[in-house]
C-alpha cells in the first residue's frame, strides 16, 4: 500500500500538470481567436469606411460632370466627350454598388483620372467663356455700329425726303409760275346772221344765240415754253352742269388726277406776246337755259382763268 500511494502521487501531479497545460492552451487559443475578430471587424469597418468614402467621392464626380455638362451646352461647346464620360461613371457607380471584391485601389486611380478629367474641362469652360464673351462684345460693337448706320441711314432719308419735298414744292411752285393764264375773258353770242353782241356785260335772249364766240388774252410770261398749248373750255349752266355735246367736239380730261368734261378744246400757239386768242362754239340745236354762265380754262393740268355770260 504503501509502495502504491508514490505512484499514484506522481499521476495526479502529471494530471494536474496536463490540465494545466490544456487550459493554457485554451486560453491561448480564445485569446487568439479574439484577436483574429478583432482584426477581422476592424478590416471590416475599414472596408465598409473605404467603400463609402469612394461612393461620395464619385458621387460627388457625377454631380461636378453635371454642372460642366450643363455649362458647355449653354456656352454653345460640345458635350459629346462630357456625355461619354459621364456614363462610365455611372457604370463604375453601380459596379461598387453591386460587387463583392471591389479593388479600392482601382477606384482611387479611377477617381484620380476623373478629377483630372475635370480640370482639364474647367480650362475648356474657361476658354469657351472668353470666347463667347469676345462674341457678346463684338456683337454689340456691330449692333451699336448698325444702330448708327440705321440712325444715320434714317437721317438721309430724312434729308433726301426734306429736299425731294422741298424740290417737289419747287419745282411745283416753277410748274404754276409758268402755267398759262387766261385773262380780260368776254364772250359774245352771235345769231344764225353771224351778228354778234356782248354777253359778258348784257344779258342776251335765248333765242338770238346761235355760237358762242369767247375772247381772251394770254399774257406774256418769261417761264412759259414757247409751243403749242392744250386749251380746254367749260362752259356751266345755271345749275352747274357741263354745257357738252360729245358728238360736237366735247370730251374728257384730267384735272387733280380727276376725269372732267370739257366743253370745247382748242391747240393755241402760244408765242409769249400777250397774244389774243378766241374760239367759237356751236352748242347746235339745243337752247341755253335763262340764267348766269361761268367759263373756266384749263391747260396743262392748272384752271388757268374764267369768265362769265349771261342768258335770259
Amino acid at each position: 500500500m504503501e509502495n502504491n500511494k508514490p505512484k499514484a502521487n506522481g499521476a495526479l501531479v502529471a494530471a494536474l500538470v496536463i490540465m494545466t497545460i490544456l487550459a493554457g492552451v485554451s486560453s491561448y487559443l480564445l485569446y487568439e481567436q479574439k484577436e483574429v475578430g478583432k482584426n477581422q471587424e476592424a478590416t471590416i469597418a475599414t472596408r465598409v469606411e473605404e467603400l463609402a468614402t469612394t461612393r461620395t467621392r464619385l458621387d460627388s464626380i457625377s454631380t461636378a460632370l453635371d454642372a460642366k455638362i450643363a455649362e458647355v451646352k449653354k456656352l454653345g461647346g460640345d458635350i459629346t466627350d462630357l456625355q461619354r464620360v459621364k456614363e462610365n461613371l455611372e457604370r463604375d457607380k453601380a459596379a461598387l454598388r453591386k460587387g463583392q471584391r471591389i479593388s479600392i485601389s482601382k477606384y482611387e486611380a479611377k477617381i484620380k483620372q476623373y478629377e483630372a478629367y475635370l480640370v482639364e474641362k474647367d480650362t475648356l469652360i474657361a476658354q469657351l467663356r472668353s470666347e463667347n464673351q469676345l462674341l457678346l462684345t463684338n456683337n454689340q460693337t456691330l449692333t451699336d455700329a448698325n444702330t448708327t448706320l440705321q440712325t444715320e441711314k434714317q437721317s438721309l432719308q430724312d434729308s433726301v425726303s426734306s429736299y425731294t419735298a422741298v424740290n417737289r414744292d419747287l419745282t411745283d411752285k416753277v410748274t404754276r409760275a409758268a402755267a398759262l393764264k387766261a385773262q380780260n375773258v368776254r364772250v359774245y353770242a352771235l345769231n344764225s346772221k353771224g351778228k354778234q353782241r356782248d354777253a359778258t356785260e348784257d344779258e342776251v335772249k335765248a333765242k338770238r344765240v346761235d355760237k358762242l364766240k369767247v375772247v381772251y388774252t394770254l399774257p406774256e410770261n418769261p417761264l412759259t415754253r414757247q409751243e403749242n398749248k392744250e386749251v380746254y373750255v367749260r362752259v356751266l349752266d345755271p345749275t352747274g352742269a357741263v354745257v357738252s355735246d360729245m358728238a360736237n367736239g366735247s370730251g374728257t380730261f384730267q384735272v387733280n388726277g380727276e376725269e372732267q368734261i370739257y366743253t370745247v378744246k382748242q391747240t393755241v400757239p402760244f408765242t409769249n406776246n400777250n397774244q389774243n386768242v378766241e374760239l367759237t362754239y356751236n352748242r347746235g340745236t339745243v337752247p341755253y337755259k335763262p340764267g348766269k354762265y361761268t367759263i373756266e380754262f384749263y391747260a396743262e393740268g392748272f384752271r388757268i382763268g374764267e369768265g362769265s355770260f349771261a342768258i335770259k
